[in-house]
């Protein structure tokens, strides 16, 4: 998913209308919720009952509704927007820009994987502590990106 973003977001967007500091603004919003549901605890992001239900029918752990946003979510897909938009089309760039994804979605499939014994590890207490300095991280973030597509926004006015 997040390699198709890349390679073709830019172009959906422009068919759309949107331009990159739009994108920038929205998944920064959009990165924040999921960075406040991270600090609270409060489940902002929390899935629906069908999916809920749907996740528990279902055998499979693809089926699972929230994979895709969490792992690919706003933030991401802006990020490989942004990365293929200013690689400016150099083939080498593009493979580099696709080779970190590869490592990153590799780094977090053995997370992943190794989810129990991290949790056994780190405890809920350890857990929980990580889980909301890194939510203050991603708002940090989040907040970066709003206020670099509102300043990229206004230099186009």
């Amino acid at each position: 998913m997040l390699a198709l973003f890349g390679l073709a977001g830019e172009e959906l967007l422009r068919a759309l209308g949107i331009g990159l500091p739009a994108m920038k603004t929205a998944g920064g919003i959009l990165l924040f919720l999921t960075a406040a549901d991270m600090v609270t605890a409060k489940g902002v992001l929390r899935p629906s009952p069908d999916e809920r239900d749907a996740a528990v029918r279902e055998h499979d752990i693809t089926v699972f509704p929230l994979a895709i946003p969490f792992i690919a979510g706003p933030g991401s897909m802006t990020t490989m927007v942004l990365l293929h938009s200013q690689a400016g089309g150099k083939p080498w760039s593009l493979v580099l820009i696709e080779v970190a994804l590869a490592v990153a979605i590799g780094i977090t499939l053995t997370a992943l994987l190794m989810a129990k014994h991290i949790a056994r590890v780190l405890g809920a207490t350890g857990a929980n502590v990580i889980g909301r300095v890194l939510g203050v991280l991603l708002a940090a973030l989040a907040a970066q990106l709003v206020l670099d597509g509102i300043r990229e926004s206004l230099r186009l006015v």
